[in-house]
């Protein structure tokens, strides 16, 4: 058939027209698709999609995605990667792909609060137990490995209260014990630590099983997208969690992996730009007379800053690496209502949940109805989480001394 014979909707749906191959420029391109076409049935029936070496539906995979895919990889020493819609969503897969009835699995008390969420919701509907164990307690964890425990979920540091683990004695002990581990990396965002070479000889001979990372952080910078990804070497223990990332129907828009690819260039200025002013900021606080503790690992006297030391501390000219994201305990004789006033009080700290972009932002926390446990390494008080943006240090410092003053009568050095 003749396209000239073709009404003028038809000829413009099936034009004939492809443009010249060889256009190379410094952003991968956007591919968008539901259907992928084939040439013919033959073609449909040889195509294979889950070794990645061609396309069968826009779910499965675009040339888009794929890139995105490989370059997460290489950031954190991964073989393996899959794209989901957020860092929860990241979190779900896997501990659904890796679970069944009557498995039981280890979470720290200071996870990501959604995890534990999840696991008092979901999981425990479909038989899944967990139990709770002290992140900075080696021996703890490993009184509550059980016969029936598969999973033990990692953090480093811990959600809100950063308190930075043994993750190598963990790592040990559960590889001892054949017990898969997974770790919410998105922290160290790759950039801290490698995750599958702990020791950092480039054998892999310690490492986690899995990362989850919520690329909607460091990975975007933008504050502007919702992903996350889970990142593997073992090929069947990534097999395992693909088919079951095929059939929750998962997959990530092309705009946002475009958004996360440009990005991710930068993502190790950012990174950086945003510890050394966190480092600043935390050290000024801890002379502020109503913060009684700063909890940033790379600090002296943090909660595992031993750990933190033997695990990033070499990079950087020994200076170590770590996020841009710190908490302080605000003095007791502060109430609630006091600390309240702080955070509104704050001017170029905006209040708002996730970090990584370029606003600072401030939460208060409740600790206390978010622990099961006791917290002995924290001080009294009220815990306020800092995430640091990329304003100019000496903004954010006048801003928080402002704040200072005007929620707990301290002078104002900026007046």
């Amino acid at each position: 058939m003749s396209t000239s014979d073709l009404q003028i909707s038809t000829h413009l749906i099936h034009h004939p027209y492809q443009p010249p191959e060889g256009f190379v420029a410094p952003q991968p391109p956007v591919h968008k698709a539901s259907t992928v076409i084939f040439e013919n049935v033959t073609a449909m029936r040889q195509r294979q999609w889950l070794d990645k070496s061609s396309y069968t539906y826009g779910l499965h995979g675009t040339p888009t995605t794929f890139v995105l895919e490989e370059r997460l990889c290489a950031l954190e020493g991964g073989l393996q990667c899959l794209l989901v819609p957020s860092g929860l969503a990241a979190i779900a897969t896997a501990s659904l792909a890796l679970l069944r009835t009557g498995d039981e699995m280890l979470l720290p008390d200071n996870a990501y609060g959604p995890n534990k969420t999840l696991s008092e919701g979901e999981l425990a509907h479909f038989g899944v137990r967990h139990q709770c164990y002290d992140a900075m307690d080696i021996a703890d964890l490993e009184s509550r490995i059980t016969d029936k425990t598969r999973l033990v979920w990692l953090e480093a540091p811990g959600s809100v209260s950063m308190e930075f683990p043994d993750l190598i004695a963990m790592v040990r002990l559960c590889r001892e014990r054949g017990i898969t581990t997974v770790l919410d990396n998105t922290w160290g965002a790759g950039l801290a630590f490698n995750p599958f070479d702990l020791l950092g000889d480039g054998s892999h001979s310690l490492g986690v099983d899995a990362t989850v990372h919520a690329l909607t952080k460091y990975p975007s910078g933008g504050g502007d997208v919702l992903m996350g990804s889970i990142i593997t070497r073992q090929p069947a223990l990534h097999m395992r969690i693909k088919l079951a990332h095929m059939r929750l129907g998962l997959g990530v828009s092309g705009n946002d992996a475009e958004a996360v690819l440009r990005s991710l260039p930068s993502i190790a200025l950012r990174y950086h730009a945003q510890d050394r002013a966190a480092r600043e900021l935390a050290q000024w606080l801890q002379q502020q007379p109503d913060v009684v503790q700063v909890l940033h690992p790379a600090l002296q006297g943090a909660p595992g800053h031993d750990h933190w030391k033997a695990l990033c501390g070499a990079a950087a000219g020994g200076q170590g690496v770590a996020a841009g994201l710190f908490s302080v305990v605000i003095d007791p004789r502060h109430g609630q209502q006091a600390v309240d006033r702080f955070c509104d009080s704050l001017r170029l700290f905006k209040i708002g949940y996730s970090w990584g972009g370029p606003i600072s932002l401030v939460v208060p926390y409740d600790l206390p109805s978010m622990r099961s446990r006791a917290t002995p390494q924290l001080r009294s008080g009220t815990v306020v989480r800092f995430a640091i943006g990329l304003e100019a240090v000496e903004d954010l410092r006048a801003d928080l001394q402002q704040a200072l003053a005007a929620a707990f009568g301290q002078p104002d050095a900026t007046a």
